[in-house]
């Protein structure tokens, strides 16, 4: 049964894999004029991949989450009317331990935070990269999320990474009321980090949770949040 589970763990991987080769990125563009040398180089855009393909094989594909250098390279699903319908099942709809990371279905993607769930799994797959964010070294050096939908490519820098419940408030912050009630809920998930980084969100900053199951009970959670910078 070990075996069999690894295996299957093993084509789950592989499929995902196929996924990311079809929505390839492309091209970075060539520079139109030679720079100043004693200018700093401007950091790139983020390049876009090609989605229309994932769009056309499943309507519930919302769009693409990466963590550049590390394992997490892996299309979002989000289904309203059918909340976890992706904890189980893979891209094409059959039946995956690994499942699919999914946006809460309270969300849009508009929404000013958007909680994306992903399965911890042993084998480091899906969101079993997250526990890496409980290191220092690795959060300084992985910083960077990005989440690509029909709207294009935005980045999001890592700036708190928290041990919560799965009860927990944060949970319930989709959208911020106002000016006030987002300095609130920023200073709340501040309060509960047990690792921060050098920014603070200001109101109008989309805000991305990656959220994922922690410890040996069922109620624990692990939570990277990050704001949108690009």
């Amino acid at each position: 049964m070990i075996l069999r589970e690894k295996y299957r763990q093993k084509e789950e991987q592989a499929d995902f894999t196929e996924l990311a080769e079809i929505a390839a990125r492309s091209e970075p563009p060539k520079p139109t004029a030679e720079l100043n040398q004693s200018e700093p180089e401007p950091e790139p855009p983020p390049q876009g991949r090609n989605l229309a393909p994932l769009y056309a094989q499943n309507r519930d594909f919302l769009g693409w989450l990466c963590i550049p250098g590390t394992e997490i390279d892996y299309p979002i699903m989000h289904t309203p009317s059918n909340p976890q319908k992706y904890l189980r099942r893979s891209f094409d709809g059959k039946y995956s331990v690994s499942g699919v990371p999914f946006l809460d279905y309270r969300c849009s993607a508009e929404s000013d935070n958007l909680i994306v769930y992903g399965h911890n799994m042993k084998n480091g797959t899906m969101f079993g990269t997250l526990k890496r964010y409980t290191d220092r070294d690795f959060l300084d050096e992985h910083p960077i999320i990005e989440c690509e939908t029909e709207s294009g490519c935005a980045r999001y820098k890592v700036f708190a990474v928290a041990y919560v419940q799965k009860t927990d408030d944060w949970y319930s912050f989709i959208d911020a009321e106002g000016e006030a009630d987002y300095a609130e809920w920023i200073k709340y998930i501040h309060s509960k980090a047990m690792l921060t980084a050098d920014i603070v969100p200001a109101y109008g900053q989309r805000l991305l949770t990656l959220s994922t199951c922690h410890g040996s009970g069922k109620d624990g959670r692990l939570l990277v949040v990050a704001a949108r910078i690009q």
